[in-house]
């Protein structure tokens, strides 16, 4: 595989971006190697979804779009961003507010630590942010053909 691989879509801060968001990703690591039946995918899934959600719901319109951004360099680090112009930077809520909603970030740092990753939120020069998680990247070996040892 290349050293560098990135791949970058935007998409309308719309709900239905979402779903859209996810499968990009998903077939993207499926096309460097990450089959999407593997819990890793299934993971990467979810971070996505909570990442992108996130672009769409606490922008309060001020973000017509978000990009995703997936880079893998030297088959060892992938890294995931979803940049949005909105400039404020996500916050944990209290507990006592964390009903229905507020928990996208915690489940994202807690899926991201699981798997040996990291969670970075930073600014952009243009004065929104950039929501990123950096995973290790373990595609699973091949399994045997049928008959085979």
């Amino acid at each position: 595989m290349a050293d560098h691989l990135e791949a970058s879509v935007t998409l309308p801060s719309d709900p239905a971006s979402v779903s859209a968001a996810r499968a990009y990703v998903v077939s993207t690591l499926a096309e460097w190697g990450l089959p999407p039946e593997t819990e890793a995918a299934e993971t990467i899934r979810l971070i996505v979804s909570e990442l992108t959600t996130n672009a769409v719901q606490h922008t309060l319109g001020q973000s017509p779009t978000f990009r995703v951004d997936i880079e893998l360099d030297r088959d060892e680090h992938l890294r995931i961003g979803v940049t949005d112009s909105h400039p404020r930077f996500p916050k944990r809520l209290p507990a006592a507010v964390q009903q229905d909603n507020g928990r996208g970030l915690v489940i994202i740092r807690w899926l991201t630590a699981e798997c040996g990753g990291k969670l970075r939120v930073r600014p952009t020069r243009e004065g929104g942010k950039t929501v990123s998680i950096e995973l290790p990247w373990i595609v699973p070996a091949a399994a045997p053909a049928a008959g085979q040892p």
